[in-house]
């Protein structure tokens, strides 16, 4: 299992902690591969974007407009964290239900 996010990001921290076994990938660091990010665009869509982030909220509305998956490989922190590969199955966030499908 991996888990695609942050070091410093306290969600990511509490998805380490509750799945001791996976592996955390730093975005920032190390980045995603492309076709993990490909397969995670095709199914969670514009919802891979944290609108919320203070990165986001940074970006005029010309760079807003741009593609998706080429704001996440130039601004990582834009990516909504974590992002779970668990053989194949990718998570996206650490809510309730994908700590219930990881029977964490």
């Amino acid at each position: 299992m991996i888990i695609y996010g942050l070091k410093n990001c306290d969600t990511c921290r509490k998805t380490v902690k509750a799945l001791p076994e996976a592996q955390l990938v730093d975005v920032r660091a190390e980045g995603v591969p492309d076709d993990v990010m490909q397969r995670a665009f095709a199914q969670f869509g514009a919802a891979l974007l944290n609108t919320r982030s203070t990165t986001w909220r940074g970006l005029d509305a010309d760079e807003r407009d741009a593609d998706p998956l080429v704001l996440i490989a130039q601004h990582p922190a834009l990516m909504k964290r974590p992002l779970i590969d668990d053989a194949g199955t990718l998570y996206l966030g650490w809510t309730k239900q994908v700590q219930d499908a990881l029977a964490v």
